[in-house]
């Protein structure tokens, strides 16, 4: 037996796991605060028209948005291939129109209300007359602040 000798093995120290669930959490942190959640499904396609002037919107929160075009290829058997309206996640028709600003404004507080804009989003191959016929519902409706999305030119 030698005086220096250690005749044990050494042993693997553990796995120190006190920092884990710092980290894990400074990821789920990371992830809810950069993630946008998507507000409604497009049931419908739009290919945005080239766009001549171009204004921000102040505030996306106030803006409600109205799409017109034919609907996606999985929804085609069971609606047809001609442009709808669709308000929120599901299509209605231009007399609903009304009920849509209706719930709309009652969602914005009083002092925003006044701030309500509707965006349409139109894909540029539908025809004028169902976009003329949600124009004058929205002005029965007196929601008279009207946006049309469009995309920026090819430079």
């Amino acid at each position: 037996m030698s005086k220096f000798g250690n005749d044990n093995k050494k042993s693997m120290p553990g796995l120190t796991t006190s920092s884990l669930s710092d980290i894990v959490f400074m990821l789920l942190f990371f992830f809810m605060v950069t993630t946008s959640m998507r507000e409604t499904e497009n049931k419908v396609m739009v290919q945005l028209p080239d766009a001549t002037e171009i204004a921000k919107l102040d505030r996306k929160d106030l803006t409600s948005y109205i799409n017109i075009g034919p609907p996606v290829r999985h929804l085609q058997a069971q609606y047809g291939t001609d442009a709808r309206i669709q308000l929120n996640d599901s299509f209605k028709t231009t007399d609903e129109i009304r009920d849509f600003i209706a719930a709309e404004r009652d969602a914005l507080s009083e002092a925003d209300r006044q701030f309500m804009t509707v965006a349409i989003k139109a894909d540029e191959n539908v025809r004028m007359g169902i976009i003329t016929d949600v124009k004058q519902e929205l002005r029965r409706c007196s929601a008279l602040k009207i946006m049309y999305a469009a995309k920026k030119p090819a430079e």
